[in-house]
Parts: C-alpha cells; sequence; structure tokens
C-alpha cells in the first residue's frame, strides 16, 4: 500500500475525526460513516506495519561492513528524481551507499527503490557473473533466439521470474521523459522497436550498467541527450557512406545552414 494512497483523501474530510467524532452540523449517512472508519483503522494499521517494517530493514542494513570511504557521502540527488510512494522513512540512500560504496541512483531511471531491489535481489558481489552480458543473460534481458534446421523459428528473451528484471524494466520505462542519454536512447528504440522491446533493450543496458558499477566501482556521468543525438548522427552518416562505398559512389557532406 502506498503511503500517500489514502492520506489525501482523508485530509478533505474535514468533519471527520480520528476518534469517531464527527461534525453534528451536516447530515451523514451512518454507514458510510462506519466505512469510512473501518478504512482509516486499515490505513493507520499498515502504516504501522509499514514503519515495523523500515525499522527492521534500517536494523539489518546498520550490521552490513561499511564499502565506502570513511567520512564520504553521496552526491546530491539528481532535481526531478522522487524516491516513490513506499520509499523508507530513513536515509536508505545513504545507507546503500555505505554499504556498496557506490550510488546507483546516479543512474537515469534507477530510484532509490529500485536500487534496493537489485541489491536484495543480486547482491554486491558481482564476481559470481565472468561478464556483464552473463549477468544480463542471468536476468533474462538477452535474446534467446530458438534455431531448428538452420532457421530461426521464435525470437525472444527467457522468460525468468527475477524481481531484478523486473525492477530493471520499470527503470526503463520511467526514462519515456528523461532529458538524458538513456533519455534519447529509449526513445529511438521505441520509435523503431516499439515499446516492448525498447523496454527490454534499455533494461538490458541498465543492468551491464549497474553491473560495472558495482564490480569496478565506476561512477556513472550523463553525456546528455545532446551527445547521444550526435553521436547517433554519426553513425548514420558512417553507415551511408559505407554503402555509398560498396556501391562505387561517394557522399560529399554539405553543412547546411541554421533555421532562423
Amino acid at each position: 500500500m502506498a503511503r500517500e494512497g489514502y492520506r489525501w483523501w482523508f485530509c478533505k474530510c474535514n468533519d471527520f475525526n480520528l476518534h469517531g467524532a464527527f461534525s453534528r452540523d451536516r447530515n451523514w449517512r451512518p454507514e458510510l460513516l462506519f466505512v469510512l472508519r473501518k478504512q482509516m483503522q486499515t490505513y493507520i494499521a499498515y502504516q504501522k506495519r509499514i514503519e515495523e517494517c523500515d525499522e527492521a530493514l534500517a536494523a539489518h542494513l546498520r550490521t552490513m561492513e561499511d564499502q565506502a570511504e570513511s567520512g564520504s557521502k553521496p552526491q546530491t540527488p539528481k532535481a526531478g528524481k522522487r524516491a516513490g510512494g513506499n520509499a523508507p522513512q530513513f536515509n536508505l540512500r545513504g545507507e546503500l551507499y555505505r554499504i556498496s560504496g557506490i550510488d546507483l541512483t546516479r543512474i537515469d531511471g534507477i530510484n532509490v527503490m529500485i536500487a534496493q531491489t537489485v541489491v536484495a535481489e543480486v547482491g554486491l558481489d558481482m564476481s559470481k557473473w565472468t561478464t556483464e552480458a552473463h549477468f544480463a543473460s542471468w536476468l533474462g534481458l538477452c535474446p534467446n533466439n530458438k534455431i531448428t534446421g538452420g532457421k530461426v523459428y521464435h525470437r525472444g528473451t527467457r522468460h525468468v521470474e527475477n524481481r531484478a528484471a523486473t525492477a530493471f524494466r520499470m527503470a526503463a520505462t520511467s526514462l519515456w521523459r528523461s532529458k538524458t542519454y538513456l533519455g534519447a536512447k529509449f526513445k529511438r528504440l521505441r520509435a523503431h522497436l516499439g515499446a516492448p522491446k525498447a523496454i527490454t533493450a534499455m533494461a538490458h543496458t541498465l543492468a551491464r550498467l549497474v553491473y560495472r558499477m558495482l564490480k569496478h566501482g565506476q561512477d556513472y556521468v550523463d553525456k546528455g541527450m545532446e551527445f547521444y543525438q550526435q553521436r547517433y548522427q554519426q553513425q548514420q552518416i558512417n553507415w551511408m557512406q559505407k554503402m555509398a562505398k560498396d556501391l562505387g559512389l561517394v557522399i560529399t557532406l554539405i553543412a547546411t545552414p541554421a533555421a532562423k
């Protein structure tokens, strides 16, 4: 249950009291007041359970060894990146940084809840997978083409029940409105492949980035949307020049005047 799931609704009920008292100058229907009271009690009970889970999680994280340098802290969170409605009340981002020595939330699309899911599912030791390709394959984010008689009769990925893979797909989906390098890549893939394949492809990319950060301690630096667009444009030019050369032609590049 999201922490803000019911709160906004109950705050609108100015005549509702937590102790069950209601304003007498309103014509409230008793059966609706009963339902409202029970829902409020259920909401409070769930909030209490969530707080207990947060306390248990914080206590468990405190038992894990420090991997970050003494006194170091994660960088300021990126503007506009939300932790999510179910984010714990304690500093989960700081705790994940302390036990891993890196800040996975620097990767666009990955918030603190997704980072927690990935760490909980795969751990911090990446030596279990020889390469990042093995890691992505284990997550079921690699193509698994079925071939018989030299012909491909099925294209797709393996069906894997893995919460980390689901988290990566959720992170990929959130890149649709991101004005970053990864956001620009996702938009292009979505236009060419369609949403389902683009989400899987971007989840694959995010998994590789997380693998590099956890195994090698690398920091992720966003190169920007413009850098990606220029890089993609140059790739297209190189491809067209190669095709022209195969046909015995030469392409001459002429810069066009900027539009006013």
